[in-house]
């Protein structure tokens, strides 16, 4: 067991976020978390990778509370990809990947060899190589989210704690990035909104409803057209996929909803 949320709980103004969460991943897994918007989602991982500390309970890492390491040392296992992930200073490409060496870097000292070999197998795996000179200033918004994974996998962590991660990316570089994921080793906690991603890339999937856990288990198990409705508020076809056999949802579309017409004056 590498990754454990236990009994976690966000309170925030007087609004609980997060409510007794609990959630294992085990090592090399890619296990997902989906549920509507406002579910807690983003807020649980906000705790795991220390942005936000919880109001009860605790992140583990192998058995050792999160809190009580440096965050130097957690930085050095765990890297995040956040859902507002930016920059606004004017790095180029290659400079900002190799930020993700700092946790490992005492001082000033330069990326040496071995480092700098990783930085360019990490942007040539993104397919942003090409990109090295760049600032990151003039890059498209799927561009600049390679950039960042790339950061991430520099660090060398044992843990992955994605957020969105395929925001921005075309169609080819979500599959390829999932792919990775898929078969990295690496354990991976990652948010995702598109449901069928979420049954193609990961061993399991944890829904959330309200801030709470509602369904732990594999794709198969979890994404049931009974719970698509419960939770999502709509109706599903389930299907499998007729190469992997991982389930795929079709949705059905509602004729008789109609756009929202502006009222005078806005």
């Amino acid at each position: 067991m590498v990754l454990s949320l236990r009994d976690v709980s966000v309170e925030i103004a007087g609004r609980t976020l997060i409510d007794r969460l609990r959630l294992e991943v085990e090592t090399g897994q890619v296990v997902g978390l989906v549920g509507p918007n406002g579910s807690g989602k983003s807020t649980a991982l906000r705790c795991v990778y220390r942005a936000l500390c919880p109001t009860s309970g605790a992140v583990l890492f192998d058995g050792t509370d999160l809190a009580s390491l440096k965050l130097r040392d957690s930085a050095q296992v765990i890297a995040a990809l956040t859902q507002d992930s930016h920059t606004d200073l004017d790095f180029t490409v290659e400079e900002l990947v190799a930020l993700g060496r700092a946790p490992h870097i005492r001082g000033n000292r330069p990326l040496n060899g071995r480092e700098q070999d990783l930085c360019r197998e990490a942007m040539r795996r993104l397919d942003i190589d090409h990109l090295a000179d760049r600032s990151v200033l003039t890059l498209s918004g799927g561009e600049r989210q390679r950039v960042l994974i790339a950061r991430a996998l520099v660090q060398q962590p044992r843990v992955l704690v994605f957020d969105e991660p395929t925001n921005h990316l075309d169609v080819r570089h979500q599959i390829e990035l999932l792919s990775y994921l898929r078969g990295s080793q690496l354990t991976v906690l990652v948010a995702l909104h598109d449901l069928n991603l979420a049954a193609a890339v990961c061993n399991r999937i944890a829904v959330l409803s309200a801030g709470s856990l509602v369904a732990d288990g594999t794709p198969a198990e979890v994404l049931t057209p009974e719970l698509v409705r419960r939770v999502f508020g709509v109706d599903v076809t389930i299907v499998d996929h007729p190469h992997t056999g991982a389930p795929q949802l079709l949705f059905h579309l509602d004729p008789t909803l109609t756009p929202i017409t502006p009222s005078k004056g806005t």
